[in-house]
């Protein structure tokens, strides 16, 4: 398999405007650096021990983003070098991240991650509670982190109307949060949805930034 003709393949379908993560999880580091080579530098891991023991051993000019669930107790291993953190979903974990960055002198990029799925199993803020954390005097009062914008995971169905809605729908509340909140933020500007099997029906709904793995690297390996 020739991975860097697939990334390729993908991006000679995609805008300028959609940035590509490759999403690594349990793929070698091998193959993480043929593709850095080709120039690619977006790469996500979904578990903090991986992603620690792949950018110890991986060039510091690659971006790495968090991608799963991440716990309060992980987060100080990858507070000195992670990118982007895609999942947050709580107040709490917000808090945790702006002590680590307090403590490194360093400002952390976050997405807010929303539940737009109708299946419980997925992780994410519903929409009023986003709107109560940012309307909140702890959110405000946060100093080391920045909100990039917001992720949100489709249902996995071969329904692809009911995707288009659930993208439509993260996209909808990012407008309203935007306007509300992040008016005069440029950094304000990220949407993560779309993954290998709906990336393309996302990046019709307006999607920045998706999170590609199996497109690429082939059929997970299940550790």
């Amino acid at each position: 398999m020739d991975i860097v003709k697939n990334l390729e393949n993908i991006q000679s379908n995609i805008s300028d405007t959609v940035r590509l993560v490759a999403v690594s999880k349990t793929k070698p580091s091998s193959m993480i650096m043929d593709l850095h080579k080709a120039g690619h530098l977006d790469f996500g891991e979904n578990k903090v021990q991986d992603l620690v023991a792949k950018a110890e051993e991986l060039p510091s000019s690659i971006n790495w983003h968090m991608i799963g669930h991440l716990q309060t107790n992980k987060v100080k291993f990858i507070a000195p070098f992670v990118h982007l953190i895609h999942g947050v979903d709580s107040l709490k974990l917000l808090r945790v991240i702006d002590k680590e960055g307090l403590k490194l002198n360093r400002t952390i990029n976050c997405l807010l991650q929303v539940h737009i799925s109708d299946e419980d199993s997925k992780f994410g803020l519903q929409e009023d509670e986003l709107y109560h954390l940012l309307d909140s005097d702890e959110f405000t009062s946060l100093q080391n982190v920045c909100i990039m914008g917001l992720m949100g995971m489709a249902t996995y169905t071969e329904d692809i109307e009911q995707v288009r809605q659930e993208f439509r729908n993260l996209k909808r509340i990012f407008e309203e949060t935007k306007t509300r909140f992040f008016v005069n933020k440029d950094s304000f500007k990220e949407i993560s949805m779309g993954m290998s099997d709906d990336y393309e029906v996302a990046i019709e709904e307006e999607s920045t930034m998706i999170r590609v793995g199996s497109l690429i690297f082939g059929p997970r390996n299940y550790l």
